[in-house]
């Protein structure tokens, strides 16, 4: 992985984050948190969707479709363990 390729979902992990936060609403734990969980589920769709034979496609809209679905996926399986304490 390129440091530029990082820097890409870096950025697009943050837009992700702010999306989901907004997608979710309620279920979020706070903007600068989200945008964190933005970055890793950027990750988290970089890795999974393509394994599961979707694409968006290499465009940015495409890359922020697919962190956004890493980033709710995220969202929904730490509200999960947060509902249960």
């Amino acid at each position: 992985m390129s440091g530029e390729h990082l820097l890409i979902i870096l950025v697009v992990g943050v837009v992700a984050g702010w999306l989901a936060g907004q997608i979710l609403r309620g279920t979020g734990f706070g903007l600068v948190a989200d945008l964190c969980i933005g970055i890793i589920g950027a990750f988290i769709g970089n890795w999974l969707l393509p394994r599961l034979g979707i694409h968006f496609g290499a465009h940015l809209l495409g890359q922020i479709i697919s962190a956004t679905i890493g980033a709710i996926v995220l969202l929904l399986i730490l509200g999960l363990f947060r509902r249960r304490r």
